[in-house]
């Protein structure tokens, strides 16, 4: 089948429309990059537009806009419809971590006059991509007094960077000669953060250079050695989002997966006009890159309590009647989906593949080989939404995560459908997928935030 590249049927409103989505997305991109400062920035936008919190409230009536904030690390936005909530929602759910490297609760340690921290990569990466890049570190760090001191070094031009040292081509022979998976060790993604002794240090001090970062901690931030046990401090590509290709076609970013689905999304919501048919829902979750477990993932219980609460503020709650609206929801598990490489052409099925510039993408499936661990969503809801889009104007395609054998992926989909809603996997094509740097096609991106709009107001 093929597909009207989205480009050739914009006209200038269209651009100009595209393009300010496109400076929008980067700005949330640069102030979001962990799902902390994604559910900071998206609250902060959120108020804006009129939004209060859930917790706030004594009644929730048609046109009541509210947020939860789950830990600080997950969100869900609600606009109440006109119709009972029982009778369902309409549902775009995003997630909003992505690949990164973590610090262990002890990282900090001197080795051959340098400082440096020791890691545990989060999610699925390339351990090889992620040496001798510019690095940054965002997070927090809980003090057992009960403050929490927020980390973000790297970002400002001011400001040093850190990064992972690679074994010289000189040496490498051995390297070079193993499995791309070998190349790196994931014990060998220790950041260099330090190579200069503690000033005054005397011949006592046994770890001049660990000493040295210690001091700028204490001084800088108020946080010593200890400290790190409760911290959460991710590492991430250093450096805001650009625009990529001469045309400025597209965007090569860190974290368009998923926050290229998350952010058009966040705007769909924030967007709802006056008091919709059916109870809207944005639902940005945590922790889908190492499989939606924890407290902020989508498997705990967050979203359905929410519901509840919600609910019972709209004096329609009871056991049967969550379950009964639970049931009764239209989800598009907001995304994304494999771009077509043709460096890479060999691991694609050109037919069933999404292409960058022709839209939005819908994959009836995802899993892996035999469909394993996919939602495979209902024909009826398809055929349902092709004529949503089609009635919106919006430029979708349909595809597959590549070849049958070639591997596989997953989201929050089949989560979700455990409570017997409709739902399909539903977002924006993205090359180098899970790299420190991804590229997006802004045409891609706005016809997201079209089908996103279309489908909240279905």
């Amino acid at each position: 089948m093929e597909h009207t590249k989205a480009w050739t049927t914009y006209k200038a409103k269209d651009i100009k429309a595209l393009e300010s989505l496109a400076q929008r997305y980067r700005a949330f991109l640069d102030a979001g990059k962990t799902e902390r400062e994604c559910v900071t920035e998206a609250v902060r936008l959120a108020e804006a537009k009129g939004f209060v919190n859930i917790d706030s409230v004594k009644k929730a009536k048609p046109g009541t806009r509210v947020y939860a904030n789950c830990m600080g690390k997950a969100l869900l936005l609600f606009v109440v419809g006109k119709k009972p909530i029982i009778e369902g929602m309409n549902i775009l759910g995003a997630h909003i971590d992505s690949p990164r490297i973590d610090l262990k609760q002890n990282p900090l340690y001197e080795d051959g006059d340098m400082a440096y921290l020791d890691t545990h990569y989060y999610g699925g990466i390339k351990k090889y991509q992620w040496v001798t890049l510019p690095l940054a570190m965002h997070g927090v760090v809980a003090k057992s007094d009960g403050t929490v001191v927020n980390i973000t070094i790297g970002e400002d031009e001011s400001d040093p960077i850190v990064g992972i040292s690679d074994l010289l081509i000189h040496l490498a022979r051995e390297q070079m000669g193993g499995k791309a998976s070998n190349f790196i060790d994931g014990e060998a993604l220790n950041i260099i953060i330090g190579g200069k002794p503690v000033t005054n240090a005397d011949d006592k001090e046994k770890e001049p250079v660990k000493a040295g970062i210690l001091k700028i901690l204490e001084e800088k931030y108020g946080i010593g050695e200890k400290d790190f046990i409760s911290a959460e401090i991710e590492v991430v590509p250093a450096g805001k989002a650009r625009d990529f290709g001469l045309d400025r076609s597209m965007i090569m970013a860190y974290g368009h997966d998923d926050r290229s689905c998350a952010y058009p999304s966040l705007e769909a919501i924030l967007n709802v006009k006056g008091v919709p048919e059916r109870t809207c829902l944005c639902l940005l979750s945590d922790k889908e890159e190492i499989g939606s477990v924890g407290a902020t993932g989508m498997h705990a219980r967050y979203f359905e309590n929410t519901v509840a609460e919600l609910m019972n503020l709209a004096g329609e709650y009871s056991e049967l009647n969550l379950r009964r609206a639970l049931s009764s929801c239209r989800m598009l598990s907001s995304d994304v989906s494999a771009g077509f490489d043709p460096n890479f052409a060999s691991v694609f099925e050109k037919k069933n593949a999404a292409f960058l510039g022709r839209g939005i993408c819908f994959n009836k499936y995802t899993g892996a080989g035999g469909k394993s661990g996919s939602n495979d969503a209902n024909a009826e809801f398809i055929g349902w939404l092709r004529k949503v889009m089609d009635d919106a104007g919006v430029n979708f395609q349909t595809s597959e995560l590549g070849k049958v054998d070639a591997g596989g992926g997953g989201t929050i989909a089949y989560i979700c459908a455990l409570y017997g809603m409709n739902v399909i996997d539903c977002g924006v094509p993205v090359l180098s997928m899970h790299a420190p740097w991804e590229i997006i096609n802004k045409a891609d991106l706005y016809e997201a935030l079209k089908a996103y709009t279309a489908f909240l107001a279905s």
